[in-house]
C-alpha cells in the first residue's frame, strides 16, 4: 500500500502546506497585504492576457472538436467509456462548479443590477437586468468550461493515449522539462493550487451552511459550529472517497443532480414562471448577440476595479482550479472521442448553467423589482444570506431552505471527495494502475482529512480571504502552463491523427 505513494510529491506538498499555513497565521496582516498587492499587480498589468487566454482556450476547444482530431478516442480506438452519459455529466458538473453556483446564482445578478460601477443613474431596469444576466453568463459559461476542457483533455490524452502519468509535468516531458526535480516542482505547484483551492471552497461552504442554520433558528452561527460542520462534511467526504469512484463519488453525484433538479423545478414552478421563460430567451439571445464585446472587454478606458473584482477574479479562479477539475474530468472520460469530450465538458454544462442561472437569476431580479431593492440591500450587507432571503418569499420557504442546505452539503462533499481523489492521484507512484483503479486508500484518507484541517485552520486565523487571493495569483501561472500544454497537445494529435 505504501509503495504506491510518491514520497517526494507527497511529503514535499504536505511540508509546504504546513509551512505556508504557519507563516500565514503568524503574519496574517503581512500575508494578506502581500496577496492583495500581488492580485492588484496581476489584474492591472496582465488583465488583457488573462482575457485573451480564456478566449483562446474557447476557440481552441471549438476548433479541435470540429477538426479531424475530433474522431480520436481517448484511450485508443478500442477504448470503451467507463460511465454512461448521465453519470459522466453528473460527476463533471458536481466537481466543476459545486458550492459556488448555489452561492452566486442569486447574489451575482442582483449585485450587478445594483452596481454603481456598471450603471449611471437613469439607466432603465430592463437594460440593467439584461447586462447583469449577460455578465453572469459570461463568468459561469463557455469560458470557464473551456479552461477546464483544455487542461482535462491534456490530462486525458497524455495519460490514456500516450501512457504518461496523471500529472501536470506529463505535458512537458519532451519540451525540455526532463530532470526529475523540475517535474516534481511543477507537480507540487499543481498540488498546492488544488489543495488550497478546494480548502477555500470548503471554508466558503461551511460558512454558508452555518449562516443558513442560524437563519432557520436551528443553531447559532459561530466558529465552533462551523468547525463541527467541516468535521461532519470531512467525514462524509472521507467515506465517499474510501468507497471509490464508482461506489462513492458516482452515487453521490447522481443524488446531487437529482436534488438540484428538484430544487430547480420547484423555483421554476412556484416562482414567476413566465418571467423566467421570457428572461431566458432574451438573455440567451442578448448574450449571443453581444458575445464578442462581452468576452473582450477589459475596461481599458474606465476604472478597472469592477473588472478586477469580477471577470478577472473568475477567470483566474477557473485557471487555478483547472488542475483539480481537469484531472478529475480526464479520469472519468476514458473511452470518449475528443468531439464527445468537448461537447460534454464545454457546451452541455454551459447550457445547464444557463438554465440554472436563468431560473434563479431571473427569479431574483423579479423579486428585486417587486420589492424595490430589498434583496440588493440584504446582499450588500451579507452576501452569504442572499439565497435564504431570496427563498423566504416562497410559500414553502422553510422546506426550500432545508433543501438548499442539503444541496450545499452534497456539493460540499463532492468537492471534498473528488479533490481528495485527484490529489491522491497526483501523489501516487503507481500511475499506470490509476488509469482504471483508484489510488491507495491511505493517500485518499490523508488528503481528505488534510482538506478539512486546512479549512478549519484558515477560518480560525481569519486567513480565508487571504488564501482566496493567493489562489487567484496562481491563475495566471496556470494560464501559461495550459497554453504550453495545449500547444504540445496539438503537436501530438497531428501525429496520432495520421494513423487514423
Amino acid at each position: 500500500m505504501f509503495k504506491s505513494i510518491d514520497y517526494k510529491r507527497f511529503f514535499i506538498s504536505l511540508f509546504l502546506i504546513s509551512t505556508f499555513l504557519g507563516v500565514t497565521l503568524v503574519n496574517l496582516d503581512t500575508a494578506s497585504n502581500l496577496f492583495n498587492s500581488s492580485q492588484s499587480f496581476i489584474a492591472n498589468n496582465f488583465g488583457w492576457l488573462i482575457i485573451l487566454s480564456a478566449n483562446g482556450f474557447l476557440i481552441f476547444c471549438v476548433w479541435i472538436a470540429i477538426s479531424r482530431f475530433g474522431e480520436i478516442r481517448l484511450g485508443g480506438s478500442d477504448a470503451k467509456p467507463e460511465f454512461n452519459y448521465i453519470n459522466w455529466i453528473a460527476m463533471l458538473f458536481s466537481a466543476g462548479l459545486g458550492i459556488g453556483l448555489l452561492f452566486y446564482s442569486v447574489a451575482e445578478p442582483v449585485s450587478h443590477l445594483s452596481s454603481s460601477a456598471l450603471f449611471e443613474e437613469g439607466v432603465s431596469f430592463n437594460e440593467r437586468a439584461t447586462l447583469s444576466m449577460n455578465l453572469t453568463f459570461l463568468h459561469w459559461g463557455f469560458h470557464a468550461w473551456a479552461i477546464y476542457g483544455v487542461v482535462g483533455l491534456c490530462f486525458a490524452y497524455f495519460a490514456f493515449n500516450l501512457g504518461r502519468p496523471f500529472r501536470v509535468s506529463s505535458f512537458f516531458l519532451d519540451t525540455g522539462l526532463e530532470s526529475a526535480w523540475s517535474r516534481v516542482i511543477v507537480d507540487v505547484f499543481a498540488i498546492l493550487a488544488t489543495v488550497f483551492g478546494i480548502a477555500t471552497s470548503l471554508g466558503l461552504g461551511a460558512t454558508q451552511i452555518s449562516t443558513g442554520l442560524e437563519y432557520l433558528d436551528i443553531a447559532n452561527s459561530s466558529f465552533l459550529g462551523t468547525v463541527w460542520i467541516i468535521i461532519f462534511i470531512t467525514i462524509l467526504g472521507l467515506i465517499s472517497v474510501v468507497l471509490g469512484l464508482n461506489a462513492g463519488i458516482k452515487r453521490l453525484s447522481q443524488f446531487n443532480m437529482i436534488l438540484c433538479g428538484c430544487f430547480l423545478i420547484t423555483i421554476f414552478l412556484f416562482g414567476p414562471t413566465g418571467y423566467i421563460l421570457d428572461g431566458f430567451v432574451e438573455n440567451v439571445g442578448s448574450y449571443i448577440q453581444n458575445f464578442i464585446g462581452l468576452s473582450t472587454n477589459v475596461n481599458a478606458y474606465s476604472d478597472s476595479d469592477w473588472q478586477n473584482a469580477w471577470t478577472l477574479f473568475y477567470y483566474c479562479w477557473w485557471f487555478a482550479w483547472s488542475p483539480f477539475v481537469g484531472l478529475f474530468i480526464a479520469r472519468i472520460s476514458y473511452g470518449r472521442t475528443i468531439k464527445e469530450f468537448i461537447l460534454g465538458v464545454v457546451f452541455l454544462p454551459s447550457l445547464l448553467v444557463f438554465i440554472w442561472l436563468s431560473v434563479f437569476g431571473n427569479a431574483a431580479i423579479y423579486q428585486e423589482f417587486t420589492t424595490a431593492g430589498s434583496l440588493a440591500n440584504a446582499i450588500n450587507e451579507d452576501i452569504s444570506v442572499s439565497l435564504f432571503i431570496f427563498l423566504e418569499q416562497y410559500p414553502v420557504s422553510t422546506l426550500l431552505m432545508g433543501l438548499s442546505l442539503i444541496s450545499i452539503v452534497t456539493f460540499f462533499v463532492t468537492s471534498s471527495d473528488s479533490g481528495a481523489l485527484v490529489t491522491a492521484m497526483m501523489t501516487s507512484s503507481n500511475q499506470a494502475d490509476s488509469l482504471h483503479h483508484d489510488p491507495a486508500i491511505i493517500t485518499r484518507v490523508v488528503w481528505a482529512i488534510t482538506l478539512g484541517i486546512i479549512a478549519i485552520i484558515l477560518l480560525k486565523g481569519g486567513g480565508l480571504e487571504a488564501l482566496q487571493t493567493s489562489v487567484i495569483v496562481t491563475g495566471l501561472a496556470f494560464a501559461m502552463i495550459a497554453f504550453v500544454a495545449a500547444r504540445n497537445l496539438y503537436k501530438k494529435l497531428k501525429i496520432d491523427s495520421n494513423k487514423i
